[in-house]
């Protein structure tokens, strides 16, 4: 269940925008002012803050950012309102939400914040074989280390873990080690009290107190710098936590669950990752297999995103044809379910006639390791691509700005497999947009939502 903040007037079109994420099965906060939503945010948090243009949305972000409260702003406002928009988007807003709202911009918003509520998408006897020891381990207290390459869904079945546990009825909070810096991670972790630094002009809860009575997911913790991995440890074996400038522990509830792409076993053995803390996350481990190991799955998950967004851009429900269903069987998906979800997204928005023909379907190119079998051929994306020498003579900036946005652009918006894409991390990813939507670059939009054109200068 997403956390959302609404900072407007309820009575305005922004409550508009309340009602429908309450009905799609959001918790909502509401603060009538920015100064009332950062107070709301230093006690309670939110995974996302809808705030009004009508607001100074430039000083709710420079404060957040200044008490290191990292959590994504949405502003909202009219559409004719060029001018709030520019603003906020250079202040530091995710994304500007016209209003009224659409109500699948909103769900696409929520989808994006919380990840998919569904149960799990399972046809192939691996998976469902992982499902049932996910849903026996469920009503226990144990922590539990999912494992699993980029893109298999551990967020998806940490969530579905708690749902099905003892606790779904307390919140279910998330956090990616790997998108946040080291201190900005263990304000986020373990909260703060006033004076703790600069900035810090009043207490807040972290996301451990956040989860209290509730599970906290610690995604991606392969990637914790060792001296906040010793806190971890602590938290977990005292139940109870510092924040940053407290004389008290504070006592707490909360069920750990973690997520991780690397092989904790080998980090362990080459001392990046701390072993005690290791044996505390592992009581139950579960893999999730990458999809190349599950064809079982490969269809019923593409008919599953080819309905999801025909629903969502109000597009006719089609199906696959024969010859689209054989290569989508045929390639490897190392991308795993995230991109087969890209994939059928763009092949929804891209697909004519009855069903969704192959020439809708744009794979990414499969490169084998070295000596490994060739793999059945696939559609490369790159086959018509500008040999190196067209780009001699561009500035190093350009081409690099050129690879970035056109990869955005294959991503249907979609950051974090950007990113990966390209071997950088989110962060980095997202200031290169932030530099370029400050020079008047147009940036591909995340996936719902229409690209906001700024003005040079």
């Amino acid at each position: 269940m997403a956390r959302i903040l609404i900072i407007g007037s309820m009575e305005a079109e922004l409550g508009i925008a309340a009602r429908i994420a309450a009905a799609r099965g959001a918790k909502l906060a509401v603060a009538e002012g920015a100064a009332a939503g950062l107070a709301r945010l230093r006690a309670e948090g939110a995974d996302l803050v809808l705030c009004d243009v009508l607001h100074d949305v430039a000083w709710l972000i420079e404060q957040m950012a200044a008490e290191r409260i990292a959590c994504p702003v949405v502003a909202c406002g009219r559409p004719d309102d060029a001018d709030g928009a520019v603003r906020a988007i250079r202040a530091g807003a995710k994304d500007f939400l016209p209003l009224p709202p659409d109500a699948d911009l909103i769900a696409a918003m929520l989808e994006a914040v919380a990840g998919d509520p569904e149960k799990p998408v399972v046809r192939d006897p691996a998976m469902g074989a992982l499902l049932a020891r996910a849903e026996q381990v469920a009503r226990a207290e144990a922590s539990v280390l999912i494992m699993g390459e980029s893109g298999t869904g551990k967020e998806v079945l940490a969530r579905h873990i708690h749902a099905a546990s003892r606790r779904s009825r307390g919140p279910f909070v998330a956090l990616n080690c790997a998108a946040l810096p080291e201190a900005l991670l263990e304000s986020e972790l373990f909260g703060h009290e006033k004076g703790a630094f600069s900035g810090a002009v009043a207490s807040r809860r972290g996301k451990f107190e956040q989860a209290e009575g509730g599970t906290l997911l610690l995604d991606e913790i392969g990637e914790m710098d060792p001296r906040l991995q010793a806190k971890i440890l602590r938290a977990i074996q005292e139940r109870e936590i510092d924040r940053l400038g407290g004389h008290a522990p504070v006592k707490i509830d909360v069920r750990i669950l973690a997520a991780t792409h690397r092989d904790l076993a080998t980090e362990v053995a080459h001392n990046r990752f701390r072993e005690d803390l290791y044996f505390r996350l592992a009581v139950v481990r579960l893999r999730i297999p990458p999809l190349r190991e599950r064809p079982g799955d490969i269809l019923p998950l593409a008919r599953h995103f080819a309905e999801r967004y025909a629903r969502a851009n109000g597009l006719p429900l089609r199906g696959l044809a024969p010859a689209t269903e054989a290569l989508l069987l045929a390639h490897p998906w190392p991308g795993n379910v995230r991109e087969i979800e890209n994939t059928l997204h763009r092949a929804v928005l891209l697909a004519e006639g009855p069903g969704i023909g192959p020439d809708a379907i744009d794979l990414l190119e499969h490169r084998p390791a070295p000596n490994a079998e060739a793999p059945v051929a696939t559609r490369p994306i790159a086959a018509s691509a500008p040999p190196v020498a067209a780009l001699v003579g561009r500035r190093m900036e350009e081409v690099e700005r050129d690879l970035i946005l056109e990869t955005l652009s294959h991503c249907l918006g979609n950051r974090t497999r950007a990113a990966e894409m390209l071997g950088i991390s989110i962060r980095t990813l997202r200031n290169k947009l932030h530099e370029y939507r400050a020079v008047g670059v147009t940036v591909p939009p995340v996936p719902g939502q229409a690209p906001i054109p700024l003005p040079i200068g």
